[in-house]
């Protein structure tokens, strides 16, 4: 499963830097203006899709992921995850942050191992950490803690830590911040084998147009705040994807650049 339906999804927040602060301020007016931040979204992701989502700086991609998660309330509209309304974060439904979220107390295995540390069976509770390690491509690294890794290597024990739980949705925040081109192309390729082996629903948010038409089934643009959807296209494409042999690609590559503002496409 991993079915999201979002309807008519609206997110307000009260901007209070520019209210007056007085004793008297008892009304949600007086405590500052509602600054819409998602406007009226409908977006439906399909159970194993993996989705990628596009917008200016500061749309409100991360806060509607952040929403679907549990992790926000919504100001108004629905939100289904396989047919239940969202109230709160749910094990089934694991964050990987934009930062690096590793414990740096913690090594790898007992990272990798926190979803599960409640399991009683313990020789089953270490093979599937081991399982997702080998998965991810850190055997051998088990007992390495963080600051002994490449940054590559700490996405994929978050990656391990993600997937060790078995989740339904897993949210990506543009992990791959702050990794160097090359490392950003392999850990591309990882998320994309994995998916095609988990089949999990993955919401992935990028600010990067190749990244997201090389990796997604779909792909969505934001306009600016207050977000709304301006583009949802699904990309039919085999892996691996190259825009030189593909006329449509290509063409689509420039139509998301354009619908994003840049007319002159590299």
């Amino acid at each position: 499963m991993g079915h999201v339906i979002i309807k008519d999804l609206c997110k307000d927040y009260v901007e209070r830097r520019a209210a007056p602060r007085t004793a008297n301020n008892h009304s949600a007016v007086d405590r500052g203006q509602q600054l819409r931040v998602l406007d009226q979204v409908d977006l439906e992701f399909h159970d194993g899709e993996l989705v990628c989502i596009l917008g200016p700086s500061g749309c409100g991609k991360t806060t509607l992921i952040r929403i679907i998660a549990g992790f926000e309330e919504k100001t108004s509209g629905t939100l289904l995850i396989d047919g239940k309304q969202v109230k709160g974060p749910s094990s089934e439904n694991i964050f990987v942050f934009q930062h690096n979220g590793l414990l740096p107390w913690m090594t790898v295995w007992e990272n990798a191992g926190l979803g599960v540390r409640k399991m009683g069976n313990e020789a089953e509770k270490a093979e599937r950490i081991q399982e997702y390690i080998d998965i991810v491509n850190l055997s051998g690294f088990e007992h390495h803690y963080p600051h002994q890794l490449s940054g590559g290597m700490q996405r994929r024990a978050e990656l391990a830590r993600a997937l060790v739980v078995n989740p339904e949705v897993l949210f990506m925040d543009e992990p791959f911040a702050g990794l160097d081109y090359l490392t950003r192309v392999k850990m591309r390729e990882e998320i994309i084998n994995m998916h095609e082996y988990f089949r999990k629903t993955i919401i992935f948010i990028t600010h990067d147009i190749e990244e997201a038409l090389t990796m997604g089934d779909r792909v969505v643009v934001f306009t600016e705040r207050p977000a709304k959807v301006k583009l949802n296209v699904s990309l039919e494409y085999p892996h691996p994807r190259d825009f030189s042999c593909s006329v449509d690609l290509e063409q689509l590559r420039r139509t998301v650049y354009e619908e994003l503002g840049v007319h002159h496409a590299l």
